[in-house]
């Protein structure tokens, strides 16, 4: 069988996994798994391109991603009133203060000699510029938080449309990634690893208990929808001429809204995809592509022949890292709410990277497809095992210990399912289902 039909049966096969979810279970259900196989496939293409084309181990996904749906927040939510005149100024000189601080002692240790006189500038520097943040900040930030903290209780937003946040989230994410590929890029992959693992905590962590910034663990609601694509079902079950159309296609309104809605969702994140993918594939096939890869093949060879491999890892970390964040802030649109306590490294990185390695490290498409086959798996593994369970233990009388610990072990068949498709693919095909060419 040659190649070329070989994947496009991968993707058919797929395809028809969700199509057959949505003829035995619920269209909605379908639409959902392809709404989130779209975001995850353009996380895996962010992963793919920092692994796949140079090699970086970034297990921060988690980190970047969340700060794309922080984004959305910070963008399309409107201001609380009152928070900018309350606290808000002065939050945004603390923070400036705190970086004028940063770059004062930086600037310290590079200019001035080393020794005794060096270290206790630096000190000094330190220790007053966080005094001084401290007695700016924290007065400011509970003014904010006083502000009617059972539904506000932060600064709010910018007020924008929703699809302003998308970029914005990329953007973010960028920033972020810069700052971070500055200090970690230079360490081994093994050690870049879990610094990037440790920055993703830490922005979550810095997420949850900061309130004033979006809520902390009281959750943000009531995201805007990426209007006229997406609208909102009570609207469009009001609409005379929705409702006429519903009944042509035999569907009650509530059912009718609820697709169209998602259906919307699915046609501006195939938009994005489709262009992330071309975008990849260009860059893949463009010289610079290829010499990304010859840096991954061989680092110490590539900079031999002039290339200066610390700026083109920083430059691939904040691309992948940027698309990474793009994701995020369409996921968090998609839910309608930014909860920063969902965010864990099993879904928003694991599971992505097992999207990456399953369906083909560094190649664009194998990226994609091993985001819509895991993520089907990951959201239909569970019930088909709890049907398995019950089959198997059809037979065993009620009350049995061992057939109650059958039935409560299949919310584990997710974990279970992951680790058996890894170890077969790595067994079987180890350079992914669509391997690179």
């Amino acid at each position: 069988m040659s190649e070329p039909l070989k994947n496009t049966l991968l993707f058919v096969v797929v395809g028809a996994l969700i199509v057959l979810t949505g003829f035995t279970q619920s269209w909605n259900a379908a639409i959902l798994i392809i709404n989130m196989g779209l975001i995850s496939a353009i996380m895996s293409i962010g992963v793919n391109l920092q692994w796949g084309f140079a090699g970086l181990f970034n297990v921060g996904v988690m980190g970047f991603v969340a700060l794309g749906g922080l984004a959305v927040v910070l963008v399309s939510t409107p201001p609380t009133p009152g928070a900018w005149s309350g606290g808000g100024y002065g939050v945004i000189l603390s923070l400036l203060l705190g970086a004028a601080t940063v770059v004062a002692a930086v600037m310290v240790a590079q200019k001035m000699p080393k020794g005794r006189t060096q270290t206790f500038a630096i000190i000094g520097i330190l220790v007053v510029g966080f005094f001084v943040y401290r007695a700016i900040f924290d007065p400011n930030v509970a003014s904010i938080e006083a502000i009617d903290p059972a539904v506000a209780g932060n600064i709010g937003g910018l007020n924008l449309p929703v699809l302003f946040a998308w970029p914005a989230g990329g953007l973010l994410a960028a920033g972020a990634a810069w700052l971070i590929g500055k200090t970690a890029l230079g360490l081994r992959s093994d050690y870049l690893a879990i610094a990037t693992l440790g920055i993703a905590e830490i922005i979550i962590a810095v997420m949850k208990n900061e309130d004033w910034l979006a809520r902390g663990v009281k959750n943000v609601y009531g995201i805007p929808r990426p209007a006229p694509v997406v609208g909102y079902e009570v609207e469009l079950q009001q609409d005379p001429s929705f409702l006429a159309r519903a009944e042509w296609f035999g569907l009650d309104p509530v059912t009718a809204s609820t697709l169209s809605v998602k259906l919307g969702y699915s046609l501006l994140f195939l938009i994005v995809l489709l262009v992330l993918l071309w975008m990849a594939q260009m860059a893949l096939k463009s010289p610079w592509g290829r010499m990304m890869r010859a840096i991954r093949d061989n680092e110490v060879a590539a900079e031999a022949m002039g290339k200066d491999v610390t700026r083109r890892h920083l430059q691939i970390f904040v691309l992948g890292s940027a698309i990474c964040g793009i994701a995020g802030a369409m996921m968090t649109t998609l839910d309608g709410q930014l909860t920063p306590g969902t965010y864990n490294p099993l879904r928003f990185t694991f599971l992505v990277w097992v999207m990456v390695i399953v369906g083909g490290s560094g190649n664009n498409f194998g990226a994609v497809l091993g985001a819509f086959l895991i993520w089907f798996l990951w959201v239909q593994v569970e019930p088909m095992g709890l049907w398995l369970m019950n089959l198997i233990t059809s037979g065993m009388p009620d009350g049995s210990a061992l057939k109650a610990h059958l039935i409560e072990s299949a919310a584990h068949m997710r974990l279970f399912t992951m680790g058996l498709i890894l170890l077969i693919v790595l067994r079987f095909s180890p350079r992914g289902l669509i391997p690179e060419k």
